[in-house]
């Protein structure tokens, strides 16, 4: 049996199509090694992590826990978000003290306080559009958007129904404040690697 007749055998036994259900397929998938697999809007994407990229989640999530211990962190874990099958591995999460997950063991949006996405060429209009939306409606409190093909970050903030209120560009080499937001504090970007 192969891949594609599992996922019309899995297809066909349910009448509804779920997150649950694309993630059971993409397990089920020979995904290649370092590559990252997520759903924005009952598409399934899956992009490469260069060096560059994992170079600046890692100084992301190193800056975060000075406030964060370590269990309110993630990356690359499945978080559902509102809209049409919206199940993201975001690059850097942030969780509220008291998160909770699920009766199905998962994190939830709802505790989800910051977000930092790093830009991959193919995958970038989701980033910049449906996830965008998603997390706005999610009413994450802060979403950062690192683009080494610009060599600047794009910091959202104040969510307001689909989209937020304020948004900052700040090139490489500058600081990127949130102290008057809920992370309060200062990540640097001087380390950031460009493309």
């Amino acid at each position: 049996m192969t891949v594609l007749d599992d996922r019309i055998e899995m297809a066909e036994a349910s009448n509804k199509l779920t997150l649950d259900v694309m993630f059971e397929w993409l397990e089920k998938m020979p995904i290649p090694e370092g590559y990252k697999t997520e759903i924005v809007g009952g598409h399934i994407f899956m992009s490469p992590q260069r060096d560059h990229h994992w170079d600046i989640i890692l100084d992301i999530v190193e800056q975060l826990r000075t406030k964060y211990p370590r269990k309110r962190v993630k990356s690359d874990v499945r978080i559902d978000y509102p809209g049409h099958l919206n199940g993201f591995a975001t690059d850097v999460t942030a969780l509220a003290e008291g998160a909770q997950k699920d009766d199905k063991g998962r994190w939830q949006y709802k505790d989800v306080e910051f977000v930092a996405e790093v830009i991959s060429k193919d995958t970038s209009a989701n980033d910049y559009g449906p996830k965008k939306t998603a997390y706005a409606v999610a009413e994450v409190p802060v979403y950062l958007i690192v683009d080494p093909y610009q060599g600047r970050c794009h910091l959202y903030t104040n969510p307001k129904g689909d989209d937020y209120a304020t948004e900052t560009r700040i090139p490489f080499g500058e600081n990127v404040d949130l102290t008057g937001t809920v992370v309060e504090l200062t990540l640097k970007t001087d380390e950031f690697p460009g493309d």
